[in-house]
């Protein structure tokens, strides 16, 4: 998929430098006939829009490049921590059976107890993101169960869908949940009490539904209709206001549907997106 994108690049760059070149020597050819007095003024003026379109193009397609590279390498890195972190557990494992067999032949069976829970815990942790047929999108749920559990956030997963038809490619799909995750732990931030996520993926008539819930302050009901517009944001601090704008855009891209409800209990963002090929 990757390949087949960078040769359609490729291809687009090609056209675009033929055009541009093309525009320069019609335009080398009408100066020659300006000196020879001819009256060229409106071939000029194509040549020139020939040219300027031709720039415009290539500076989109260098821009489009640049954005998907990002993206890749944002799921590559999620990939190859997710990796990393399988890696550690194998290596782990034997070390913590050994230790719980000691204390147990030891007779210390609350202190075995209490050494494999948090084992038992980060392993279970890894079985919930391993349930889709997305590796980008399991790598990013990893990733962030293990933001949220520095944080003090309980995180809950339940995934009842492989996402394996949905129609957004997985970088993008990638940053919809990153950004919705992201704002969730943002909102959680300074909260007292317990704080919770809460992410559910299912299947849906026509399509998935995924919501993303948090247990923080409620969003006024006055702010739910701006919540996903660019540059908006609850927050003050410069840099915010851009994730939900960019949330929308794709959910939009992929002809799909975000809605957001709010109340003391809970904010929950949910995603629709119908089923179909990857765009």
């Amino acid at each position: 998929m990757v390949r087949e994108t960078q040769k359609i690049t490729a291809l687009l760059v090609l056209i675009s430098a033929v055009q541009f070149l093309a525009g320069m020597i019609l335009l080398v050819c009408l100066e020659r006939d300006a000196l020879l007095g001819e009256d060229i003024s409106v071939a000029m003026g194509c040549a020139l829009l020939v040219t300027a379109s031709s720039l415009v193009s290539i500076g989109g397609v260098y821009a489009a490049g640049r954005y998907q590279n990002k993206n890749i390498e944002d799921s590559m890195r999620n990939l190859e921590g997710f990796n990393e972190k399988l890696r550690e557990q194998k290596h782990d494992l034997m070390n913590h059976f050994q230790v719980v067999y000691g204390l147990l032949e030891l007779g210390e069976y609350e202190e075995a107890h209490a050494y494999i829970r948090p084992v038992f815990k980060d392993i279970q942790r890894l079985n919930m993101a391993l349930k889709t047929a997305q590796p980008a999108v399991n790598a990013l749920l990893q990733a962030k169960m293990e933001a949220a559990a520095a944080a003090g956030i309980d995180f809950y997963l339940e995934v009842e869908t492989s996402l394996k038809e949905i129609p957004v490619k997985p970088w993008d799909l990638c940053r919809i949940l990153a950004n919705l995750l992201d704002n969730a732990m943002t909102a959680l931030e300074g909260a007292a009490g317990e704080k919770k996520i809460q992410v559910r993926m299912r299947d849906a008539e026509g399509g998935y539904r995924i919501g993303i819930g948090n247990n923080g302050p409620a969003i006024p009901k006055t702010q739910l209709d701006k919540i996903f517009n660019a540059g908006f944001s609850t927050k003050r601090e410069e840099g915010h206001g851009q994730g939900l704008a960019i949330v929308a855009r794709l959910v939009r891209e992929a002809c799909g549907e975000v809605t957001v409800e709010s109340s003391g209990e809970e904010t929950l963002f949910t995603v629709f997106l119908p089923k179909g090929t990857h765009l």
